[in-house]
């Protein structure tokens, strides 16, 4: 090729370039952006960027942007950018903030964004969990796009070999505690049949068939079942001691990374989590047969209830989308959600992204489609959770405008009775006292 054809063809070659990105600056022009804030990272990220491509190249109106904010604070970013007048159009978050938000009139209800006989069908698409989840006074004013179910994680080898069964009934689990680690033994001891968390009074509570909220809103975190709960979980500090529990606890904290405790060292028999721990499970049972040894068998059981308890209970919370009032493009915000949740349309896509990620769908209808099905087989203790995941008694905390203090109330009271001897009525009324008065003074302010 001579000079003269070689400048023609590149000159061809920087017309056809231009044209094209031109037309697609075009298209870009015509589409209206929409800013979505999440919080995904690691592993998911790449799930999450898969789920906006496919929507922006599902339809030609709306380009959603997302943002990754990593890292603590995002309640802080998000409520900055609304006091600035500059919100995202989206925002997906995990945190019990729908309550206090709704209060304070910074999110947008879904009624708004949907006609009624939308709102209708998504009520009724929805799991009863994640329902609830998003439910303020019976209005949805988020939408959860993925339940976090916790159940009963168990060493069925470590089982096996100490004659145990699974635990099918409090008893039970009360009877591995005391076989893998009877309470005579000596100080230092470096396993555990089980072992209660403080935090976990959520769950328990709801198994042992209390409730943390009456209809009216009323904090009960002093029903006398809840209570009933903390008496049996203060029940292993009395029998080990409150400070070789603690001391137990904290040697957690030297565990190499995020290392799921029930693998460390056959730390525990038994644990309590929830379903992302899978991947730790089959990571576990991939590094073994690369060793050429053999992982432990573990399996996944519901919260045993106690006599007159409530079978296949215990606390949920989730991921979910919400949408501030100052957003700029809530139309576009609508659509993005259902896209990545399957309502009305995408189901298959949904199920993917689900089956991707681990993620308990927020719906039956997803679960049901064939790649999630496929999920469930490759990976059977899944099943469980996602069974889980439908029954009406699985209950988050209750969405009110204090509803982060009153978490953490209930934890401090679980705590103070586990590790430091505390009665268990006493801390849980003097708790639901402090809520009361704290929902009292955000009601009136």
């Amino acid at each position: 090729m001579d000079q003269t054809m070689r400048r023609l063809f590149i000159a061809a070659i920087i017309v056809v370039t231009i044209g094209t990105l031109q037309g697609s600056l075009a298209i870009a022009a015509e589409r209206t952006e929409v800013v979505f804030w999440h919080f995904w990272g690691g592993r998911d990220r790449p799930i999450v960027e898969q789920i906006v491509k496919g929507f922006n190249e599902s339809q030609d109106h709306y380009e959603v942007r997302p943002i990754a904010m990593a890292g603590s604070n995002l309640d802080v970013k998000f409520l900055l950018s609304v006091a600035g007048g500059d919100p995202p159009d989206l925002l997906n978050h995990d945190d019990p903030v729908v309550g206090d938000w709704a209060h304070h009139g910074i999110l947008t209800p879904l009624d708004k964004l949907a006609p009624p006989d939308e709102i209708q069908r998504l009520n009724k698409w929805l799991f009863p969990a994640a329902r609830e989840l998003g439910a303020v006074n019976g209005r949805l004013f988020a939408l959860c796009n993925g339940l976090d179910i916790r159940a009963l994680y168990c060493n069925r080898t470590l089982l096996d070999e100490h004659g145990l069964q699974l635990p099918a009934t409090l008893e039970d689990l009360d009877d591995i505690a005391e076989t893998i680690s009877p309470a005579a033994d000596s100080l230092g001891r470096n396993q555990m049949g089980y072992l209660p968390d403080p935090r976990r009074l959520w769950a328990w509570g709801i198994v042992f068939g209390g409730q943390f909220s009456d209809p009216a809103g009323t904090i009960t975190a002093d029903d006398p079942k809840i209570i009933s709960a903390l008496s049996w979980m203060a029940d292993f500090s009395r029998r080990y001691g409150s400070s070789e529990v603690a001391a137990f606890r904290s040697g957690e904290q030297a565990l190499t990374g995020a290392a799921f405790p029930l693998l460390a060292n056959r730390r525990y028999a038994v644990v309590m989590d929830g379903q992302w721990r899978i991947r730790d499970v089959a990571e576990a049972a991939d590094a073994a047969e690369r060793n050429g040894t053999q992982a432990d068998e573990i399996a996944v059981v519901p919260l045993p209830p106690p006599p007159g308890g409530v079978a296949n209970a215990g606390w949920v919370n989730g991921n979910f989308f919400v949408v501030p009032q100052g957003a700029r493009q809530k139309p576009g915000a609508w659509e993005f959600m259902k896209y990545w949740m399957g309502f009305s349309g995408n189901e298959v896509g949904a199920a993917e992204a689900c089956a991707a990620g681990g993620w308990i769908p927020a719906s039956q209808e997803i679960v049901d489609q064939a790649p999630y099905q496929k999920e469930l087989q490759e990976q059977p203790l899944l099943r469980e959770f996602v069974s889980l995941a439908a029954s009406p008694y699985q209950r988050p905390v209750p969405n009110l405008p204090v509803s982060s203090f009153y978490y953490q109330e209930v934890v401090r009271a679980a705590q103070q009775v586990m590790y430091r001897g505390a009665d268990p009525q006493k801390e849980l009324q003097a708790a639901a006292e402090r809520v009361r008065q704290r929902l009292r003074e955000v009601v009136d302010e």
